[in-house]
């Protein structure tokens, strides 16, 4: 089995998940999005469970390989302004293109995950260099357990951005500000 051929087919799945939603992703739907014949995902992928856990495994990869290479590519944060403006990057990378497609699906992954264990763990938030950079921006800063403001902080960032997809509207400067200014205090 290909490993090439079933991030195909979960990449396909992503843009379904996002296009149709939960009740429309199929095998079928995933064998059209990624123009194969009829049974291939099944193939790959034998139960609808097993092609939504290859799905958010393919998922969270993806954003993991993003915040990482967001973070490692961003000089180190000296300011409350510079961390606002990668959260203002992040935050139109998630409501526009392909990161609103991924944002629609991880959403609905998520609600999924409330009653599938498996998921749920995939789903957990994990470490990478830009959830890094924001932790050690509050350390530095003098932040009492700067663990826990990260995780409070990106928690919020990631509700700003539910709610502006919801809208189709652009997160305002002046929210993030207010979330780095409370995670400061």
């Amino acid at each position: 089995m290909s490993e090439d051929r079933r991030t195909v087919l979960a990449d396909a799945a992503i843009e379904v998940l996002a296009e149709a939603g939960m009740r429309g992703l199929t095998h079928r739907a995933v064998d059209r999005a990624a123009g194969l014949p009829n049974g291939t995902t099944s193939a790959y992928f034998r139960t609808r469970a097993a092609l939504l856990t290859a799905l958010v495994r393919r998922l969270v990869a993806r954003d993991q390989a993003e915040l990482q290479a967001a973070g490692e590519a961003a000089p180190p944060l000296r300011t409350a302004d510079e961390l606002t403006d990668g959260f203002a990057a992040l935050t139109r990378q998630r409501l526009t293109g392909e990161g609103r497609r991924r944002s629609l699906a991880r959403y609905a992954c998520a609600v999924e995950s409330v009653r599938d264990p498996e998921l749920r763990e995939i789903l957990v938030p994990r470490d990478n260099a830009g959830r890094d950079a924001v932790r050690a921006f509050l350390a530095a800063h003098g932040v009492a357990d700067p663990d826990t403001r990260t995780h409070t902080l990106l928690a919020c960032v990631d509700g700003l951005v539910l709610d502006h997809l919801l809208t189709s509207t652009p997160v305002p400067r002046e929210a993030l500000e207010g979330l780095v200014a409370a995670a400061l205090r």
